[in-house]
């Protein structure tokens, strides 16, 4: 239960902060931050919390743990506020905000703390109360960098309803014959002893319920995309209906009249009548192909979206397995990991390395697609040991299998990556194709040449068919790993 706006006020009256000054921030998860104050030899420790249903501001006494990396909020405060003086610190109305008025220097901010259980946040404005950052972005609100904090208008049903201060009567009552002082202490202390007690509780609840949500909007996402492929399959499943068509069309040549947009025959397998559509100013050879083609095309979609359809469902399971183990965790450290490390919103991170990778059995594939990702590649992410593949008498990436101290290539590694080197090359539809391959010390840049291109020595051939299902298993394999 958060506070309410009766203890937020009872809670700012005792702790009396104007004229402190921040001496340090450390924020040691993504909803709370501790704000260290010091003014005329006495230090108190600030701490705001922003979880659902724990909303509160308090002094603390208890240790703060630091974060394993610093995290983008706390750099920012640090940055702007630390050493900063609290001119004043006091609830805007009954609304559940609390406004410090900074001052750094020359510098005047303002820094706002919204304590509503479902859009809790913490908001660092200039002296126009623009933004500078917050806790969370939420551009719904417009509570982004650039954006204009507005405080909202007083709810007047609010101020008219009475908001009770808890007295904490249910504090554990081994807590309180160890403790004889309790019923003495300061607002600030019960609340502090009282959320120290249930904040795993509190927490875990509220994880549980945003995992919930996490878990219905991604599943229906990943169904309604299962099903459009399986629906897509079932067009597909009537292929074998347009080669008969192209038989029919062949074996009833004779009967096609000029100038007919269709062609009416006996099914010699059912013996029913069929009218097949055919175009006009084709042969009847011509159209019977294009039914052929269509045949084709519908039997390689088949095949793919069979694959396809695998990679939805394994990525459906693995959700239903992730959300079973968040469902039976006890720990909302750990919950708030499972979460975050899918849902919550991912920064762009740097490749290590330009291209594509796979690992196949403990072997480091690494593939360029362009000159670009050709040159980068053989610049700083190969060494002399790595093997290099690359088609003959085609342009076309190039692929490196990372060398392994004292282990030889198999063959079967070799045709994974060379099946990649003709699948990323202009030769992807020529079938059959010659490859070469070497060590990376054996290549010599041609002088003048474009960018990326080298002249191989002591290379070998290597003559393939581009293998389909080779290469659906290495796209099944990239797609597990990122799974």
């Amino acid at each position: 239960m958060s506070l309410n706006c009766n203890e937020i006020n009872l809670i700012l009256e005792e702790l009396n902060i104007d004229g402190y000054f921040i001496q340090d921030i450390i924020q040691p998860g993504y909803d709370t931050i501790a704000l260290y104050l010091y003014a005329n030899g006495t230090a108190k420790t600030l701490l705001i919390c922003t979880a659902q249903n724990s909303c509160r501001i308090n002094e603390t006494r208890r240790k703060i743990i630091k974060n394993d990396k610093p995290l983008r909020f706390m750099e920012f405060l640090k940055s702007n506020i630390k050493g900063s003086k609290i001119i004043k610190c006091r609830q805007i109305g009954l609304q559940r905000i609390i406004q410090f008025d900074l001052k750094h220097g020359d510098e005047d901010f303002f820094l706002y703390v919204r304590l509503w259980s479902n859009a809790a946040n913490i908001i660092v404005c200039d002296s126009s109360n623009t933004i500078l950052d917050s806790m969370f972005r939420r551009p719904g609100k417009n509570e982004v960098t650039g954006g204009k904090f507005e405080l909202p208008p007083e709810n007047k049903k609010t101020a008219e309803k009475v908001f009770p201060i808890r007295t904490f009567e249910e504090i554990s009552e081994e807590y309180a014959k160890k403790n004889p002082e309790y019923p003495n202490l300061s607002f600030n202390q019960k609340v502090d002893i009282w959320y120290g007690e249930h904040a795993e509780t509190l927490s875990r609840e509220a994880l549980l319920v945003q995992a919930e949500k996490w878990y219905a909007a991604k599943k229906s996402r990943m169904t309604a995309a299962l099903e459009k492929l399986k629906a897509k399959q079932n067009d597909f499943a009537d292929s074998e209906r347009l080669k008969h068509q192209g038989d029919l069309i062949l074996t009833y040549a004779h009967l096609l009249a000029k100038d007919s947009k269709f062609l009416e025959c006996e099914d010699y397998e059912s013996g029913n009548t069929v009218r097949i559509m055919v175009d006009p100013e084709k042969s009847a050879h011509e159209n019977a192909a294009v039914y052929y083609e269509n045949y084709k095309k519908a039997q390689s979609g088949t095949e793919a979206l069979v694959h396809d359809i695998e990679i939805a469902e394994k990525k459906l399971e693995k959700l239903e397995k992730m959300y079973s183990e968040i469902c039976n965790e006890s720990n909302p450290v750990k919950i708030e990991q499972l979460l975050r490390k899918d849902s919550a919103p991912k920064q762009q991170q740097k490749k290590e390395h330009p291209g594509l990778d796979y690992m196949v059995d403990g072997w480091y594939i690494l593939v360029g697609r362009d000159a670009n990702e050709n040159d980068e590649l053989l610049r700083h992410n190969v060494k002399g040991a790595d093997m290099w593949l690359h088609v003959r008498d085609f342009p076309g990436g190039y692929v490196f299998i990372k060398n392994r101290p004292g282990k030889t290539v198999p063959l079967e590694i070799l045709l994974d990556a060379a099946n990649l080197a003709v699948y990323y090359s202009k030769a992807r539809n020529a079938g059959k194709t010659d490859l070469y391959y070497t060590h990376v010390k054996y290549l010599r840049r041609a002088k003048n040449g474009p960018k990326g291109l080298v002249l191989p020595t002591h290379e070998k051939n290597l003559c393939i068919t581009p293998d389909k299902k080779r290469l659906e298993r290495l796209d099944t394999i990239k797609q597990d790993a990122e799974l």
